[in-house]
């Protein structure tokens, strides 16, 4: 179905917006996709007479609210869930020493990158299956896990530590 607005002149609004409201190009770029599928969705309620690109623009920032608000939940959950979760035997060393530096560089990604990178890496499983599970496309999962890996290798660099081989990631000595 074909909407009844044409929302692509407003793609680069959309996303200077995005950027002001989340300051991170990757993070933007999803928000806006978030919001276009939302105004997709609710297209029914657009009225001709508004302003399209201001209806695009609230939708936008109903999603950067919607998706900090979940962002907070999932904090409190996984908060909750770590309080009621007794620890595990630390090991001992140097080994447990980059354990706990590879635990905080995986925990600081956020939780998208987080869930995607351990349904491939850890779980096994493929990316149609993670964008089943994930219920996003799979270019998405591909995107976030790109992302992750990143990020996981600017960590490695910034530490100068021996190299992590990632699942996928490049293979070259630190």
């Amino acid at each position: 179905m074909t909407p009844p607005f044409d929302i692509l002149p407003h793609l680069d609004s959309l996303r200077r917006y995005a950027r002001v409201l989340v300051r991170h190009d990757a993070e933007a770029d999803d928000l806006v996709q978030g919001a276009l599928v939302r105004a997709m969705e609710r297209a029914g309620t657009f009225r001709p007479e508004a302003d399209l690109r201001v209806w695009l623009m609230t939708v936008l920032r109903h999603h950067v609210i919607d998706q900090r608000r979940s962002r907070r939940a999932a904090q409190a959950r996984d908060q909750a869930w770590a309080d009621l979760t007794p620890g595990f035997a630390e090991p001992v060393g140097e080994q447990a020493a980059r354990l706990a530096q590879l635990r905080t560089a995986f925990l600081s990604l956020p939780r998208d990158q987080r869930e995607s990178l351990h349904l491939i890496a850890i779980e096994g499983l493929s990316i149609s299956e993670t964008a089943a599970i994930l219920d996003i496309p799979a270019g998405t999962v591909m995107s976030r896990l790109g992302r992750a890996r990143a990020a996981l290798r600017a960590f490695e660099d910034g530490t100068r530590r021996p190299h992590l081989k990632l699942v996928g990631g490049r293979d070259d000595p630190a």
